[in-house]
């Protein structure tokens, strides 16, 4: 599975050698948006260096895939980068226009009109809001 992201390189690490003949090296990007979010990826063998043209505080744009495997009956993931472009020189939206935003909230994630919750009569302090599954 292959996939691409754009965003700021947050930070880099140095280079490990994990073994003689293998070695990793990973980076974080921040992502763009309402929910901003920190992701690590990973680069190996002769991509290590990927990432030695590039500064922290630079719009990147990681190519990668994922990766997944069991071991011990625990499961890991690994975002595999294979390719870093230097991004758009912007990592910020436009601001919205007159009528409003420009881009509507994921489904789920909007606000609240409704009235404020109410505790019910025979509840106390001690009472937590337990769901009923």
């Amino acid at each position: 599975m292959s996939f691409e992201v754009e965003g700021v390189l947050h930070k880099k690490y140095e280079t490990e050698n994990k073994s003689d003949t293998f070695q990793a090296r990973e980076f974080v990007i921040k992502t763009d948006g309402n929910y901003p979010q920190f992701v690590k990826f990973q680069l190996t063998q002769d991509r290590c260096s990927l990432v030695d043209g590039m500064n922290e505080g630079e719009v990147v744009k990681v190519y990668f895939d994922l990766r997944g495997r069991e071991w011990q009956g625990k499961y890991f993931t690994n975002l595999n980068a294979w390719k870093l472009e230097k991004g758009s020189a912007t990592a910020t939206p436009p601001p919205p226009t007159a009528g409003g935003s420009t881009q509507a909230p994921p489904s789920g994630f909007g606000t609240f009109d409704g009235p404020a919750p109410t505790k019910p009569a025979d509840s106390t302090e001690t009472d937590f809001d337990d769901l009923p599954f």
